[in-house]
Formats: structure tokens, C-alpha cells, sequence
């Protein structure tokens, strides 16, 4: 069984390396025919861009993809300095007639975004036209390798159950060189895939052909992300049913978030868009889907018919009342752990690193002072965005509300839930950015917190003080604390994954739904040099 776990780990890295490598392949250069194709699709007004582009990419060179980003970025960007210096000019002239004039040659988008485009068109090698076989190699590859290393411990593992298994030993797991390595490719990819999606055109090539048979389009980076998002979980969850297959509450969540992520978020999407339809998630709550009031999304609805005015009323009643509702009966797990997206990926993905998730009390207080910034920023963001729907205007008290979206897009939606929350799992923990920054978790807590029949008992009597409780716990909370005083845990950070009471060797913990009447159980701890002990006994 070792010998087919290393050959599975041999394979896998050999997958990762070609994955990595196909990057750096293939050449990437238009001729004139599609250059003028390009521009006009694209309705570009402007002599400039059309003359920037064909000097930098029609062209009998062999570019490599960073050669080709270069110098489209290049000719965008150049593009844009000439009209905007034209605009100045005729701004000083007060030539106001011209100066309008020159807004209709500006092009808009992100440079690498508009790169990206063109290198769909241009690339061509290995990755580009042999997807099927490139595929194999790369995720075909991965995937057989990793369930290689995973399936064996079955066996290897011994009976069903949580084993003292050296977690602080291995550099994996803690933050030793394979987790650093982990890390810098997390956030590596999650860099150029947020800001750089050019680059990576070749990993997208290789999806085409699944893009094409579910919404009959060509592949963009963010199906690429989908498709890698469910494969990954996919295989990591078989992990989690080996790993906790004595566990029944741990296999019906690990099967939920996976059912949930591969056809609420991945399928049918992707269908709707084959119809014609808007692309929606229907599992994703406001405020985690935080741009579902901005304008565009709106017209979007709004102007796709009945279909469009579902969604968009399924949105709101999924906010205000569907998420309540389950709240107060279940908790915040029912969708934390059992349905989210984002939670999933840390549960399958991320467990191997949920002890390293700081459980200080200074960890606790910025979790609380980060996240509820975070909601507050949102629910701002989102009150300013339907005032301009409505309104008409562009601006509130003065700030553009195109800008504080552009803040939240990139600071929160790109940087602190993709960069730092999935890039940091080999560091910190695999919860970051449920625990610290996700604003959905902070309006479920808030009424998991003060408004909810869910709560973790404990049984005091039966504690033996090991900690695997408060190890193992991705929230940061020392559950050790709670069971050694008996106490119900009534966190709002507790997301209910039910790790603490799978690796309870006495059964200490469980997770309950019951009467509101008692659910919080606070209790003090006496201790033998308290000089007023017996005061205290008595007045009890």
C-alpha cells in the first residue's frame, strides 16, 4: 500500500509540473484578417488601437504568452495615453465639443482582461490544439495521482477512527517547507487568476471543450476556476470520507458541499447560459454575493423576462427569510458547512490545515472587528448602489459609487476572499476567510449568536482534557475551555462543522437543535486560593 501511495504521489507532482510548465507554451500571434475581425466585434472607433496592435501582435515571431501580454497591454495602454492627452489639450483650449469627442476612442477594461481576449484568439501549440491529451497530462495526471496517495489509507490508516497522527511533525501541516511551497503556489495562482488571467490562457485552453458541451462557449479563466474549484473537491473529499468514515455527520456534510458546489454552482450555471439565461448561482446569499444590487447585474435581470425577475426575487427571499429561518432551527452550519460553496473547498481542501487556525484571545478580537467591518462595508456599499439605481445619480455624499465597488471588488472580493482566504490554508488555517472576513457568516452569526435553537453541549464529567477539541477547530475557538467547564459552546464564529465532537475520543461534545430556555449556560470556575470561596458556596 506505501509503494502505490508514493507512486501516486510520483504522478501527481509529474501532472503538477506539466500543469505548471504548460504556461510557458505555445506562441501566440495574429494575422491581419482576425486583428480586423477583433476590432470589429469589438466596435473599437479608435485608428490608434488598430494601428498599437498590429505592430505588436501581427507578426510572423514566435511569441510566448508574456512576450504577447507585454505587448497587447502595451497597445491598450498606449492607446488610451494618447486620447487622454488629447483630452487635456482641447481641456485647456476649452474646446469642449472635442474634448467629449475623445471619450468614444478611450477603451475600457482591465489590460490583461482585453489581453486575455486576444489570446484566445492567437494562441496556438500544444496546449491550444491537442486539449484532449494536454488535459490527461495535466488533470487527468493529478487527479489519478492524488487517489493514489488517498484511497491506500484505508488500509494504512487502521480502523475507522482519529488517530494522534503527528500533524505538528509533518512539514506539511505545519507550516514547514512543503506548506510553505503550498502557500506560494495558492497564492500564485489566485494572483495571476484575479489579475492576470492572460498568462494562464493555456490551463484555459484545456477546459474549451467542457465549456463548449455545457453553455456552448468558449472557456474564460472563471470556468477554469469553477471546473478546478469542484475537481479539486471532488478528490479531497475522497480524502474526507477516508479519513472520517466512522463519522456519519461527517460524510452527509462532505457529500452536501460537494452536490451543492458541482450542480448549484458549477452545472447549472453553466446550463442557464446554454438557454440563454442569466449565469446565476442560486445557493449564493447576499451579502456573500455581494454584487447582486449593482447596476448592471440588475439591468441584467431585469431585462431577461420572468426568468430574470425569479432570480432576482429568489435572491431577496433567500437573504431575508430562507437564511433566518434555517439559522434559528439549525444554525449557521446548514449553510456554512452544508451548502457554501467557500466553506466547502475549506472543509475538503483546507482540513489538513485547520489546526494551525490561531485560537489567542487577540485572534478572536480582531475576528470580530474585521468581519463586522467588512458587513458594514457591504451593506454601505450595497445602500449606495440601489440610491444610484434608483436615483438615477452616480454618486452619494459626494463618492462615486463605481469606486467604493472598485474598492470592495478588489480589496475584499479579490484579495481577502481569494488571495488570503484560500491562498493562506497552509499558514493560518483554512478558515480565514470564513472567520475573519465573509459577510454573509457575520449576519449568520449574529443570529446564531442571539436567536437560534443550535448549540454545542458538553458533559464536563467526561473531559479528560486532551485538546484534540481546540486543535482541531477551524474557527479558532478553544472548545477545551467549554467542555471543561460543561459549558454549552453558543459561539456566532462557530460554523458547526462537528470536527470537535468527530475527534472527541469520550464523546463529549454534540451538536444539538433544541429549546432556546437554557441554551446558554455561562458557569464560573472556583478556584481553591479565591479567599471569599466559601462566600461564594454559599450565596449559590
Amino acid at each position: 500500500m506505501k509503494v502505490i501511495k508514493q507512486s501516486g504521489l510520483i504522478i501527481f507532482l509529474v501532472g503538477l509540473t506539466i500543469f505548471i510548465g504548460t504556461i510557458f507554451t505555445g506562441s501566440f500571434s495574429l494575422n491581419q484578417s482576425d486583428l480586423d475581425t477583433f476590432i470589429k466585434e469589438k466596435n473599437y472607433k479608435s485608428a490608434v488601437i488598430k494601428s498599437n496592435l498590429e505592430e505588436a501582435i501581427v507578426t510572423s515571431e514566435d511569441l510566448n504568452i508574456f512576450q504577447f501580454s507585454k505587448r497587447v497591454t502595451k497597445a491598450y495602454e498606449s492607446s488610451n495615453l494618447y486620447y487622454d492627452h488629447l483630452i487635456q489639450k482641447y481641456n485647456k483650449e476649452k474646446n469642449w465639443k472635442e474634448k467629449g469627442k475623445q471619450y468614444q476612442y478611450k477603451i475600457g477594461g482591465k489590460p490583461h482582461s482585453l489581453s486575455f481576449i486576444l489570446a484566445k484568439k492567437a494562441g496556438k501549440g500544444w496546449a491550444a490544439e491537442n486539449t484532449t491529451l494536454m488535459w490527461f497530462l495535466t488533470f487527468g495526471l493529478g487527479i489519478i495521482g492524488a487517489l493514489l496517495f488517498i484511497v491506500p489509507d484505508v488500509v494504512l490508516l487502521g480502523k475507522p477512527g482519529i488517530k494522534n497522527d503527528g500533524i505538528f511533525l509533518d512539514a506539511a501541516t505545519n507550516r514547514g517547507w512543503i506548506g510553505w511551497f503550498a502557500f506560494v503556489f495558492l497564492v500564485t495562482f489566485y494572483i495571476l487568476l484575479y489579475f492576470y488571467p492572460d498568462l494562464i490562457v493555456n490551463w484555459v485552453f484545456l477546459v474549451d471543450p467542457i465549456s463548449a458541451s455545457l453553455s456552448g462557449n468558449p472557456a474564460s479563466q472563471w470556468f477554469l476556476y469553477g471546473f478546478l474549484y469542484c475537481t479539486v473537491m471532488t478528490v479531497m473529499a475522497v480524502r474526507m470520507y477516508v479519513k472520517y468514515r466512522h463519522n456519519k455527520y461527517q460524510i452527509l456534510r462532505t457529500t452536501s458541499v460537494l452536490f451543492f458546489q458541482i450542480v448549484f454552482a458549477f452545472l447549472i450555471p453553466e446550463i442557464l447560459v446554454r438557454f440563454e439565461k442569466p449565469w446565476y448561482d442560486f445557493k449564493n446569499a447576499f451579502p456573500l454575493d455581494y454584487d447582486f444590487f449593482f447596476r448592471w447585474n440588475l439591468d441584467e435581470l431585469l431585462s431577461s423576462g420572468g426568468f430574470g425577475l425569479f432570480i432576482l426575487v429568489w435572491g431577496v427571499v433567500l437573504t431575508v427569510v430562507i437564511v433566518p429561518i434555517m439559522v434559528y432551527f439549525f444554525g449557521k452550519r446548514w449553510y456554512c458547512s452544508w451548502v457554501c460553496g467557500c466553506g466547502g473547498l475549506a472543509e475538503t481542501l483546507g482540513d489538513p490545515y485547520r489546526q494551525l487556525s490561531s485560537k489567542t484571545l487577540l485572534s478572536w478580537k480582531f475576528e470580530r472587528i474585521i468581519i463586522h467591518s467588512v458587513l458594514i462595508f457591504v451593506l454601505v456599499m450595497t445602500g449606495f448602489a440601489l440610491y444610484t439605481f434608483f436615483s438615477g445619480a452616480n454618486q452619494v455624499i459626494g463618492i462615486k459609487t463605481q469606486t467604493i465597488q472598485d474598492i470592495y471588488g478588489f480589496l475584499i472580493g479579490s484579495i481577502f476572499a481569494g488571495v488570503i482566504g484560500t491562498g493562506f490554508y497552509p499558514i493560518f488555517g483554512n478558515r480565514v476567510w470564513c472567520r475573519f472576513g465573509c459577510p454573509l457568516a457575520a449576519y449568520l452569526g449574529f443570529i446564531q449568536r442571539f436567536k437560534s435553537k443550535f448549540r454545542i453541549t458538553t458533559n464536563g464529567g467526561q473531559c479528560i482534557s486532551c485538546g484534540n477539541c481546540s486543535t482541531y477547530c477551524e474557527q479558532g475557538i478553544d472548545v477545551r475551555a467549554y467542555a471543561q467547564k460543561g459549558e454549552n459552546i453558543v459561539r456566532s464564529s462557530c460554523v458547526g462543522c462537528g470536527v470537535c465532537s468527530a475527534v472527541c475520543p469520550r464523546g463529549v461534545l454534540k451538536l444539538e437543535n433544541g429549546p432556546e430556555d437554557g441554551r446558554i449556560n455561562p458557569t464560573e470556575i472556583l478556584l481553591g486560593n479565591d479567599v471569599d470561596l466559601m462566600n461564594f458556596v454559599n450565596q449559590k
